[in-house]
């Protein structure tokens, strides 16, 4: 087996738990935050830097890396882990997400989605076979089912026709994949309705994937309706196999995540508002472009044992942003990675001893 699960601990109150995410490149604890790498990179961060900051696993994205280098390059190159000189484990999206998100520069048959590049215009086709094909040569050890992301809203129907076409794919990906080093995940899909979710499931659980992710989700929706359909979609999944939000990753979501049995997110969310100088705090966040942090000498977050903060005042961040300076970024980048995972490692120690419901009210009574 490329991957195995287990759950170490449970939270006594809500359906939180913690585990072991066993894979060839190491054991991953979970719940586990992933940092985006969409093109093969973190923005700003080098491999050992992530490293320093506790992450044991990215993500990397299909649809970016087939536009370019191209997978084949990649493949050349040794495979994802050679070329971006990051030896732990890795996942790849299918690219789902970004084909659909292309919204009139794409079509959607039976056969995959035909598509224009948002580079250069180009007309590209993938079908749930080539979206494998291409994960296969990428390499990653964790790559997901081609699926279609059902925007937020839409009819009933569209979501039943679009929900199973995703099934019938992710059938179509399991016949295409042959690296037995790779596992593939299936993705549930359904909209907000509960019957769509539930027959998502059902179709999934009899292809038997070794874990699943959770798609259509945070595109737009409320909050407490995306809690909702995770209360009555997550008790539906295998307890014995990784649980995986895709596309989540603020702090009350993550919490919220956690408590109804997630275990992996990811999100572009904490180094894309660093890059346009929004700090995230265990008080909530602040723009660090504001006038009031000229003369502020204290670090980011007090409570932050991170490198920007052991080193650095939210009056000389400041100016970098102020002055344009890259240092700036990279700084607010680190940061922001660091009090994700932070918080992904407290989350764990605190189901572990059995106080995760009482962390959480803290936490978001705090984080205001």
């Amino acid at each position: 087996m490329p991957l195995s699960f287990e759950v170490t601990a449970r939270c006594p109150v809500t359906g939180a738990r913690a585990g072991k995410l066993h894979t060839s490149r190491g054991t991953i604890s979970t719940p586990v935050f992933m940092p985006v790498g969409t093109q093969a990179t973190v923005k700003t961060m080098t491999p050992e830097e992530l490293k320093s900051l506790g992450a044991k696993i990215i993500l990397s994205n299909t649809y970016h890396l087939y536009l370019r280098p191209g997978a084949d390059i990649v493949a050349e190159a040794g495979g994802l882990h050679s070329f971006m000189n990051w030896d732990r484990a890795i996942l790849t999206d299918s690219g789902g997400f970004q084909v659909f998100s292309l919204d009139s520069l794409r079509k959607i048959t039976e056969e995959g989605v035909t598509f224009r590049s948002h580079i250069d215009g180009s007309r590209h086709f993938i079908s749930p076979e080539k979206a494998t094909e291409i994960q296969m040569q990428l390499g990653a050890d964790i790559i997901m089912a081609f699926d279609e992301c059902i925007p937020y809203p839409c009819t009933y129907e569209y979501a039943r026709e679009s929900t199973l076409r995703t099934s019938r794919w992710a059938k179509r990906c399991l016949l295409t994949h042959k690296k037995e080093e790779q596992a593939l995940f299936g993705i549930v899909q359904g909209g907000t309705h509960r019957k769509l979710r539930e027959m998502s499931v059902e179709a999934l659980l009899s292809l038997d994937f070794p874990g699943y992710g959770i798609g259509g989700l945070s595109v737009g929706e409320p909050k407490p309706l995306m809690y909702k359909v995770l209360s009555y979609t997550l008790p539906l999944l295998p307890a014995d196999k990784p649980r995986y939000l895709m596309g989540v990753g603020t702090p009350d979501c993550l919490l919220e995540g956690v408590a109804r049995g997630v275990d992996m997110f990811d999100c572009v969310f904490p180094t894309r508002v660093a890059r346009n100088g929004t700090i995230l705090t265990r008080k909530g966040r602040l723009v660090i472009r504001n006038a009031r942090y000229a003369r502020d000498f204290s670090p980011l977050d007090p409570q932050c044992t991170c490198y920007t903060c052991r080193n650095y005042s939210r009056a000389y961040i400041h100016h970098l942003f102020r002055a344009k300076e890259i240092l700036g970024l990279r700084l607010a980048t680190i940061h922001n990675l660091a009090l994700i995972l932070d918080l992904m490692a407290a989350i764990r120690e605190h189901i572990a001893a059995g106080t995760f419901a009482r962390f959480k009210a803290d936490y978001l009574g705090n984080n205001q």
